[in-house]
Formats: structure tokens, sequence, C-alpha cells
């Protein structure tokens, strides 16, 4: 238990610095009462028979006295130099909180400013680096010009344009090689489904072609497949939804592929074909860019909900893609 010191030892000194410094503090409060009360009596007993003079004397004795008077200083070792400074900080801190948290929003506002500033000036510097680009490069295009003949420029315009014909015949390779991939791959069974009875395209995805043996119900759901189909019944229907049809409306001899996967995406594919074909051959005429279908099949549908092809107004029959060269119809 010696290792514990009493509390009241340890804050002794202080303690005894802070009582020693009430006491002051009391003493001189009661100075200037006494002072006060002296003063007061004074002054209510009758002055008549002071001159202007006298009263001037006396005043100047007050000041004089005042003046070689030592000034009231606290003691050694007195607490109230540190309770004056301590105030003093809390008073210093608080002006500062008060000063900071008025003017955060200026802070904020001139930050918003900086940074709108600097990006003004970041697109200012681009601008002009563009420029001072643009500009060179016209100076250089025109002094080779004016350094080429006729022939030589037509020769170069020719050569720029046969590449660009064939980026884009690649680019147009490579889209209808996916477009290919995308019809058999994914949306044949589903326009597939939506001829036999099935949902939309769209509302059944993932769907397997060898379950579409067994057809749809009459609510729209799919049966589920027999083990060994009835393949001569299921040919009979590829025959009588998708049997090709020649230009005098008789069916063809030629063969859709032998399930009905197969069968729609073929029909997609040829529809797709005579579509772009026809857009192509009208040269921007939209009147000659129809194509009269036998019957309002599912990838009909499908492209007119998608927005790629539309009905003649006045023919339900007749069918072209959306010239998207053009202003895109509602």
């Amino acid at each position: 238990m010696e290792g514990i010191r009493d509390p009241v030892q340890v804050n002794g000194p202080h303690e005894a610095g802070l009582e020693r410094t009430i006491q002051e503090l009391n003493s001189r409060k009661k100075q200037l009462e006494d002072a006060l009360h002296q003063l007061r009596a004074s002054a209510a007993s009758p002055s008549a028979g002071l001159s202007a003079k006298d009263s001037l004397e006396i005043m100047t004795k007050a000041y004089q006295s005042l003046t070689e008077e030592e000034p009231l200083l606290p003691p050694w070792g007195s607490a109230l130099p540190a309770l004056l400074a301590l105030r003093r900080a809390q008073q210093t801190m608080a002006e500062t909180k008060e000063y900071t948290d008025s003017q955060e929003g200026s802070l904020e506002q001139i930050g918003r400013s900086t940074e709108a500033e600097r990006a003004n000036l970041r697109e200012q510097q681009a601008l002009q680096a563009a420029l001072r680009n643009r500009v060179q490069s016209l100076r250089e295009g025109l002094e080779n010009r004016e350094e080429k003949t006729e022939d030589q420029l037509a020769k170069e315009r020719l050569a720029e344009l046969r590449q660009q014909k064939d980026h884009w015949d690649k680019q147009t390779s490579s889209l209808m090689k996916q477009l290919d991939w995308f019809i058999g791959e994914y949306l044949g069974p589903m326009l597939a489904a939506e001829e036999l009875g099935g949902p939309v395209v769209g509302g059944l995805m993932d769907i397997d072609p060898d379950d579409l043996s067994a057809g749809f119900s009459a609510q729209g759901k799919l049966k589920k497949a027999k083990d060994q189909p009835d393949q001569d019944k299921r040919q009979r229907r590829l025959d009588d939804i998708w049997g090709l049809q020649d230009q005098q409306g008789q069916t063809s001899k030629r063969k859709r592929d032998g399930d009905e996967a197969s069968a729609a995406s073929a029909e997609m594919r040829d529809l797709t074909e005579q579509l772009m074909n026809k857009l192509m051959e009208a040269g921007g005429d939209t009147s000659a860019a129809y194509v009269e279908i036998a019957r309002e099949s599912a990838a009909a549908r499908f492209l007119v909900r998608s927005k790629v092809a539309v009905f003649h107004p006045k023919d339900a029959r007749r069918l072209r893609l959306v010239d998207f060269g053009r202003d895109l119809e509602d």
C-alpha cells in the first residue's frame, strides 16, 4: 500500500493556490467596496465651501496618487494568471471556431469556382491544341495539293474510296456472320415457339429445339416431349407452317431443315436477305422497298415489334425495312 498516495496530498498545492487566489480576489473586492462607500459618503456631504481651484487641486492629487501607486498584481504562485490565460484561450478558440464556421460556405464556393475555372482552362487548352493541329494539317494538305496534279489527286481519292469500301465490306460481312449466328443460336427457337402457339419472342428464353416437337398447349405452355415423337406428323407440321413457296404461291420442293428451330431460322434469314436486297435496289425510294410476304409470320412480327421493319399502311402483305438513314417512324 506504500505505492498509493493520498489524492488530497497530490492535489493539495493546486487547491491551496486556488484558495489563495479566491482570498485575494475577495480582499480586493472588499477594498473596492470600502473605497466606493467612502466616495459615496464624501459625495453626499456638503461641498459648498470648495472653490473650483480647490476641486481641481483635489482631482490632481488623486490622479497623482493613482499614478504613483503600484498596479495590482497577483502574488507569486497565484493561479489567477493561469485562469485569466485559460479564459482568454477559450474565448479565442470560440471566436476562431465561429469564424471558421462562417467561412466554410465561402471556402466551398471558392473551391467550386476554382474547379470550374480549371475545367474551362483545360477545355480551352485542348481546343487551342486541336485548332493548332488542324491549321497545321490544312497547311500541309494545301502544300501537298499544290504540288500534285489533278490526276494524282484523283488517283489518291479513288484509292481512299476503295480502302473505305473494303473496310465497310469487311464490317458488313462480320455483322452478317454475327446475325446468322444469333438467328441460329437464339432467335430461331423463339420464333419457332411463337409459330407453334407459344409465347412471343422473348417470353420464353433458353428453349431446347428438341422440346419443340411436342408443341404447346392452348394456354401457351410447352408440352412434355415424347421419347419417340411421330416424325411424319412433325414433318407435315413443318411443311404446313414453313413450306417454301415460289413466286406463283406454289409450294417448292426444296425442304426446310429437319426441326422447327432450323426452319424458323431459315425463314428469318431468307426474309432479312430479301428485305435488305430490296432496300438496296430501291435506292432511297421507300415506296419501292416493300417485299410481298406470303403470310404474317413470327419473323415478320418480330421485325415490326423491334422497329426494324414496317408494314405497308394499306397492305399488310407488304413489308419493308426502316431506312435508318432517314427519320425513324413512330
